[in-house]
């Protein structure tokens, strides 16, 4: 199935079964790629597997004030999409019946979501060691309703962790939206007022990074010591850490892919910087992720390829931590987004 031959993008990309196909078809010439699964299976004759569960992420909803190019969930302004009040509580009751060491809120935007104030209150009063809010930095700045957020994360130590794609105007506003840039430099600024990112605070202000073409991060810390440079030097402004992401070939990003013609190489790229230091450390095997809708997955871009757990129980009306820990973790060809070179997790790179 050549590329030319599609008879839309639309129609491409119109189900999610239509990505796997594109995904599982792999290069378009003789002998395709290397399955994931069989390169895994290569290095440690097994699949997959869980280890004990530290990290719970929550998608609160695909509703966001932006439409980023490169994000994953689709998110955007148009989506109606919300975790459900009860499954919130289900979400807390897990907390308190396991060791789960951190929660994971995410979205769109999960600020936007209607319990949202209320639900990070009561997760932190569970003994959480890490509560992160991935933020987008200019829901700060929407409107009136947000405006006293960085008190409120302040109050109850949430870790900001923000997508900010570089210490430049023009690529930040090419990925995400023209105008979004300065808009981040202000509440990055408003988070920096109340304590974020600066010395002797435990208010963790961490960014992320993910490149805005069709090549890999570099390396983490050199980045990491070049943001800090030119955001103190041109906007007075101080954070933790910097996160490389490695851009996965799934929802926006493939459609990018695909229209720039550079599927074939991106996935080439990804399957040639295989790297097994990598592969022991991929965050599916301590993460869990859920939907807004409250089915289970191994992380949240299987959530957009809609790969459910592997197990009976994919609800998390039906958790059970210890049966959940017997199940073969599904992975499908974006997979290799997460091994290649230094590796790739929601907490940056693994190697």
């Amino acid at each position: 199935m050549p590329i030319k031959s599609l008879q839309s993008r639309s129609h491409l990309l119109s189900s999610t079964q239509a990505q796997l196909q594109w995904l599982e078809n792999g290069i378009f010439k003789p002998g395709g790629l290397p399955s994931f699964a069989a390169k895994v299976n290569d290095y440690q004759n097994t699949p997959l597997r869980p280890r004990t569960l530290e990290i719970l992420q929550l998608n609160l909803g695909y509703m966001c004030n932006q439409v980023c190019t490169h994000c994953h969930v689709d998110a955007g302004p148009d989506r109606k999409e919300m975790m459900s009040e009860a499954t919130l509580e289900k979400a807390l009751d897990l907390i308190r019946k396991t060791s789960i060491k951190t929660l994971d809120l995410t979205g769109g935007a999960p600020e936007m979501h209607p319990y949202f104030l209320e639900f990070v209150t009561q997760a932190a009063q569970l003994g959480i060691q890490d509560l992160i809010v991935r933020s987008n930095l200019t829901i700060l700045l929407a409107n009136k309703k947000y405006a006293d957020l960085p008190e409120f994360f302040k109050t109850h130590n949430v870790h900001i962790v923000s997508s900010l794609p570089f210490y430049k105007k023009e690529k930040t506003d090419r990925q995400r939206g023209s105008g979004v840039f300065l808009k981040s430099i202000e509440a990055l600024k408003r988070l920096n007022a109340v304590g974020y990112g600066k010395p002797n605070t435990n208010l963790k202000l961490d960014l992320v990074y993910n490149p805005s073409g069709a090549f890999l991060p570099g390396n983490q810390k050199s980045l990491e010591l070049e943001f800090k440079k030119a955001l103190k030097t041109d906007f007075d402004i101080d954070f933790n850490q910097l996160f490389t992401i490695t851009n996965m070939p799934i929802s926006r990003y493939l459609d990018f892919l695909i229209a720039s013609e550079n599927y074939d190489e991106y996935m080439e790229s990804l399957v040639e910087a295989f790297n097994p230091a990598a592969l022991d450390k991929v965050m599916c095997t301590n993460t869990l992720s859920v939907r807004w809708d409250g089915y289970l997955y191994d992380c949240d871009f299987n959530q957009m390829l809609d790969l459910k757990v592997n197990h009976l129980l994919q609800h998390i009306d039906d958790f059970s931590a210890v049966d959940l820990l017997n199940r073969e973790i599904c992975v499908s060809q974006h997979c290799y987004g997460c091994t290649a070179g230094s590796g790739s997790s929601c907490q940056g790179s693994v190697v």
